[in-house]
């Protein structure tokens, strides 16, 4: 995007801390964007939310009615996206698709306008979760996500091998107690056949060795191509093998023959928070230094 260009700032799901938005905000303002804070990207309302689940809604469709808005990013995750999922209005943002920045709680609305629109979504930095931070973002793959060139991650961002191999596919997937909350519903994210990344933060090894097992008896890992996990931040215990997390993945997906990668850092992250289009095609290289390489850019 060009600089001086107009972004939306909403929050779809929880309240934020007002200083951490005002933090996002200011940092988006670095970056040359001219950003416009919709009414209740500051709001409040009970118990957790930024504001009822028709105010959220109405900020978030008028983010993307309007024209001269260029791109929208989300304050936080939090909870509370699956409340507005029933009443999305596909038509109205199929006519004025633009970039949508968020992960965690947003993972369900991404994963339902791609697999129902096929609107490219960024799983990557957020306003009060990310740009406030001073190494909250991931500078190289924000600019390239943004600018139309095809991003790039491998061992700077974490990234390590689990299972060697090398695949190809469209990128798809999230949050992983996201895609699990949907299963069983008409927005259960279609996976099958992806090139599928999974993140998560504070879940005991156990925990994801449940979620796991779910999306395989639910059918969506079918015909994945190849797994990307994140870095999974806190999600192995200090008492515990630090290996044990990658233990337990091997051991969930022992079936599977292609390539298997982790410590991606997007989503729930430490630090430089990586921009990870998701609805285009991309292939993971699991050998010798790992890398994932865009084949599409994100915008054109």
């Amino acid at each position: 995007m060009a600089a001086g260009a107009r972004v939306a700032v909403v929050a779809p799901a929880s309240n934020a801390k007002i200083e951490r938005i005002e933090g996002g905000i200011a940092a988006l303002r670095r970056h040359g964007f001219q950003v416009i804070p919709f009414p209740h990207a500051t709001g409040k309302s009970a118990p957790y939310f930024s504001g009822t689940a028709e105010e959220r809604l109405a900020d978030l469709h008028e983010a993307f009615a309007d024209p001269d808005i260029e791109a929208i990013f989300c304050t936080r995750g939090g909870y509370g996206s699956n409340y507005l999922l029933e009443d999305l209005d596909l038509e109205l943002i199929a006519k004025h698709p633009k970039p949508l920045f968020g992960y965690s709680d947003l993972t369900v609305v991404q994963t339902w306008l791609l697999d129902e629109l096929g609107l490219v979504g960024f799983h990557g930095p957020m306003a009060a979760a990310d740009f406030y931070r001073e190494d909250g973002v991931d500078e190289a793959s924000f600019s390239d996500a943004l600018n139309g060139v095809k991003v790039t991650a491998g061992v700077p961002q974490g990234l390590r091998i689990l299972k060697p191999g090398r695949a190809q596919g469209v990128m798809h997937g999230g949050c992983l107690s996201m895609l699990v909350s949907t299963l069983g519903t008409r927005f259960a994210p279609q996976t099958e056949g992806r090139l599928l990344f999974i993140e998560d933060v504070g879940a005991k090894p156990y925990q994801i060795d449940r979620m796991l097992r779910q999306m395989v008896l639910a059918g969506k890992f079918d015909g994945v191509t190849g797994f990307i996990f994140g870095e999974m931040l806190e999600c192995a215990s200090p008492n515990t093998s630090p290996d044990l997390l990658d233990q337990v993945i091997l051991r969930v997906l022992d079936w599977f023959d292609g390539p298997i990668a982790i410590g991606l850092r997007s989503g729930h992250v430490s630090r430089g928070n990586v921009t990870l289009p998701m609805g285009i095609e991309a292939e993971i290289v699991a050998e010798e230094e790992p890398v994932l390489r865009y084949l599409e850019s994100a915008v054109d």
